[in-house]
């Protein structure tokens, strides 16, 4: 049978390899080859500061559409007195709006509140940040259409093929530098292969990240603790300098990624059932920081995501090892987006669906000096004395509540505590 080939088939192939190529080769040279050597074009800066314009105008267009709208339903009389022009319908369903607030203004504590996303004072054309807005002018409306389509036609395909790369080349490379012997060439090669797709795992995001007194980084055999807003705390961290990390071994590709990286540099990864088992961890820790050519370990004692407004109880087993501790403060930018992992309302999955489809992620790390624990000073005062310190470089508030309410009831401890206060304010009443 004679086959007949199509000349626009021809083209259609040449025209779409020749598309790849040009992607590709983009991606190299502009964003993995400057994460290899560490170095940045100011690209994602420019961004930044455009994106800071488009912002600024979008919050001038919703008051002036604001001012425009009470304009029209106010006018004044001559004298100067102001009557409605057209008195809007009443509907059953505004009174919702109401109830909902007295309720939220029962339930807003300082607890809960640090468990759901920052308002924000102007709106960054997120559809997920503000329902209403881009309805105020047809211009903001049009504004708000390009960036959907800026961010979820060009943007997350991009950022999804570098986290694929990021990740990709992390596993292969970290399991090829496993099967060297152990010795400097090995630390020296696993620490340039974990920075590299670190920094490429920090461009899928575009992230723009400042840190601040790098002369106070975690040195070898300290600990380095941090306060916790999300997942991605860990990338924003080992771009600029590798950690050992600690937690729970998983299955599936988080299980494979754990296994390689393993092979390549001593983390810290433990069974299921040796989680709950403190001596255990504190000994595992104790041997690491103990070893002064092994990597610093990366802790979030918060033991939770919370929301990037506060600092709440640290965990108070790591700073019972007796090892140096390195404190560090991340502040996130939320004008850009909402890096807060809720964790009871996004899977892992949605939520770096939720990141990728951001406009960047933006945010300040400061290095604070070492602190070690001071004579008579209990672990828990150590721990204290560590979260107030980053609260105050961060500009967070200092909370003494565990984040694990979050999930948990409040404990009896807590309840007895206010029952105490309350009975004595009631004692001095009857007294007076």
């Amino acid at each position: 049978m004679e086959l007949f080939f199509n000349p626009f088939d021809n083209l259609l192939c040449i025209l779409l390899g020749i598309s790849f190529t040009v992607w590709f080769t983009l991606l190299l040279v502009f964003i993995i080859v400057p994460a290899i050597f560490g170095v940045s074009f100011g690209i994602r800066r420019l961004y930044m500061k455009t994106l800071l314009k488009v912002f600024e105008w979008a919050t001038l267009r919703i008051e002036r559409g604001a001012k425009e709208k009470n304009h029209h339903l106010y006018k004044p009389y001559s004298n100067g007195k102001v009557y409605l022009d057209s008195a809007p319908e009443f509907e059953m369903s505004d009174i919702f709006y109401f109830a909902r607030r007295g309720v939220e203004s029962i339930m807003d504590d300082e607890v809960t509140k640090r468990f759901s996303a920052e308002e924000l004072e102007s709106w960054n054309l997120l559809t997920r940040s503000n329902y209403n807005f881009h309805y105020i002018s047809l211009r903001l409306t049009v504004l708000w259409g390009l960036g959907l389509l800026i961010r979820y036609g060009f943007l997350l395909p991009l950022r999804v093929t570098l986290a694929f790369t990021g990740v990709g080349l992390l596993v292969f490379l970290t399991s090829v530098i496993g099967l060297l012997p152990n010795g400097r060439m090995k630390n020296f090669l696993s620490e340039k292969v974990h920075l590299m797709c670190y920094r490429i795992c920090v461009r899928a995001l575009t992230a723009i990240i400042t840190y601040h007194d790098s002369e106070n980084k975690p040195k070898n055999g300290g600990l380095c603790v941090a306060n916790h807003t999300s997942p991605i705390d860990v990338i924003i961290l080992a771009s600029d300098g590798c950690y050992a990390m600690v937690g729970q071994i998983h299955g599936g590709l988080m299980g494979v990624i754990q296994k390689s990286m393993v092979k390549a540099c001593p983390h810290i990864w433990f069974e299921r059932s040796e989680v709950k088992d403190r001596h255990l961890v504190a000994k595992r820790l104790s041997d690491h920081v103990e070893d002064k050519s092994k990597l610093p370990i990366l802790i979030f004692p918060e033991g939770t995501c919370i929301n990037n407004t506060s600092v709440m109880m640290f965990k108070k087993g790591s700073f019972e090892i007796g090892a140096t501790v390195y404190p560090v403060a991340i502040k996130y930018d939320p004008r850009f987006g909402d890096a807060f992992w809720n964790s009871s309302k996004f899977g892992m999955v949605n939520y770096l669906l939720r990141m990728m489809s951001s406009w960047a992620i933006v945010c300040s790390v400061w290095y604070l000096p070492p602190m070690s624990r001071e004579e008579g000073e209990d672990a828990v005062q150590f721990a204290n004395r560590v979260k107030a310190a980053i609260a105050r470089q961060g500009g967070l508030v200092d909370l003494l509540w565990d984040g694990g309410l979050k999930r948990a009831k409040v404990k009896d401890t807590f309840k007895e505590e206010q029952q105490k206060l309350y009975s004595k304010m009631l004692h001095n009443q009857s007294l007076n």
